[in-house]
């Protein structure tokens, strides 16, 4: 089939690499020169594991190619997909300016029969609004239909998720789009949901929401662990195994962040409110998942008193999770410019994300390191952020040797709580007790409502 591809962003870049890697011919398009330039030459503008080499490939067989004009993209394709950023608004909706632009663009240069696919996460009512915008601007009498194909692509194994996905979502009002998008599926040996577009909206923002629900959960049974003295991990273990619950996003830690989670939520909820309905469990969603980073931040402030200010924290992790160099809505970004602001000095670390944490966190009180070793070195103590998996296999005593003073705040529960005390550090995890360690809960809950009000 041939194929065109509209924005080369995750969901973009690797939807175009991906359908070329299944005998395609797609044309993948942007406005932005520079990032088509990159692309072209092997140097992906995200960190993907495995995404560069696919691309290549794909642009030597001749399957791939990319462009900036959305007129030659779609000239020959018989599917066009939108996949530009929906970021969230002030008002907490999502930003569909980009979309309603791209519409218009395509309208303009429709000649023949294509099925228009929103890929973009869009809210209900989004591709029944591209439906009338290219009906408006239309040069001549052209058929088309409208399609609702969203992705549920997790960041760091993007590319596995679409070659292995558990479902595909298809939305529309025309038999004719259903039989041209089962012709791109039907390899995959996973079911294809054909639906109404509405439903198709709502499944990508109802799933997300209730993983996100999951997460906060987890988070709090972790607040009733660490006062009750249980182990968060092992609950969750137990919880997991009940097929009914599953085990996948019951990992508490400092909470969930990313582009896609926080701003799907807040549009989930803006588009409840918008419906005159309160929706009051994601609204506690949202507020649990803020309070968990005061929490965990809480635990330094316990522990050190009124003495933070000059100390010298190891911090692990910048990307908002491992195996991405993403940092949109990273609770690490958000742990560090709070420790920052009481006045503690950073040493910071992350094997993809430096950069990009560079142009938010500047340089001022922050050490940029080469390893988490040299993020280790000197400090008071070491805060583990994102969960990479060469954090967790680290040499705790090479650590331990390397710091002033041997503690950890471990934000995504990464270590083993016995090896690391068992060697003698004072370990601080996520919803696990702390050996020989006075309580640190006292006024917790007034420090993180006060936080709240702030608007902090």
């Amino acid at each position: 089939m041939k194929l065109c591809v509209i924005g080369t962003g995750y969901v973009g870049l690797v939807g175009a690499a991906i359908f070329s890697d299944w005998g395609n011919h797609v044309t993948g398009v942007d406005i932005d020169e520079k990032k088509i330039s990159r692309i072209q030459k092997g140097d992906m503008p995200i960190y993907e594991p495995g995404l560069s080499e696919i691309v290549l490939n794909n642009i030597k067989e001749g399957r791939l190619k990319f462009t900036t004009s959305i007129a030659e993209g779609m000239k020959d394709a018989e599917i066009i997909f939108i996949c530009v950023g929906t970021p969230q608004s002030e008002t907490g909706a999502a930003d569909l300016s980009a979309v309603w632009a791209v519409a218009k663009e395509i309208s303009n240069h429709l000649t023949d029969y294509k099925v228009i696919v929103t890929k973009s996460t869009v809210p209900v009512g989004t591709n029944q609004k591209v439906k009338e915008i290219i009906l408006e601007n239309l040069k001549s009498d052209v058929e088309f239909d409208v399609a609702s194909n969203p992705e549920f692509l997790r960041e760091g194994s993007s590319v596995e998720d679409m070659k292995d996905t558990d479902r595909t979502i298809v939305g529309s009002e025309s038999e004719k789009a259903f039989k041209t998008m089962r012709r791109l599926y039907e390899h995959l040996g996973s079911p294809i949901i054909e639906c109404d577009l509405r439903s198709a909206e709502m499944i990508k923002y109802a799933s997300n929401a209730f993983l996100a629900t999951k997460i906060s959960f987890i988070n709090e049974i972790a607040q009733i662990c660490e006062r009750a003295q249980a182990d968060v991990s092992v609950v969750a273990k137990g919880m997991g195994l009940d097929r009914r619950i599953g085990s996948a996003f019951l990992n508490a830690g400092i909470g969930y962040g990313g582009s896609c989670f926080p701003k799907d939520v807040a549009a989930l909820y803006k588009t409840s409110t918008d419906q005159a309905y309160d929706f009051k469990l994601l609204r506690s969603v949202m507020e649990v998942n803020l309070i968990q980073q005061f929490n965990f931040i809480n635990k330094a402030r316990k522990y050190y008193g009124s003495e933070i200010h000059g100390k010298v924290f190891g911090c692990l992790g910048l990307s908002f999770k491992g195996d991405t160099d993403d940092i949109r809505e990273s609770v690490s970004i958000d742990v560090i410019e709070h420790l920052r602001g009481l006045g503690a000095k950073l040493k910071v670390y992350d094997p993809e994300a430096m950069e990009n944490a560079k142009k938010v966190l500047g340089e001022e009180s922050i050490e940029y390191c080469k390893s988490e070793y040299d993020a280790a070195t000197g400090v008071d103590a070491l805060f583990v952020l994102t969960e990479w998996s060469q954090f967790k296999s680290m040499d705790l005593f090479r650590l331990k040797e390397n710091m002033k003073y041997p503690v950890i705040f471990d934000g995504r529960n990464l270590l083993d709580k016995s090896a690391v005390e068992g060697i003698g550090f004072t370990y601080f995890a996520i919803g696990k007790y702390t050996n020989g360690v006075k309580s640190i809960h006292e006024k917790n809950d007034v420090y993180s409502s006060a936080v709240l009000k702030n608007g902090h």
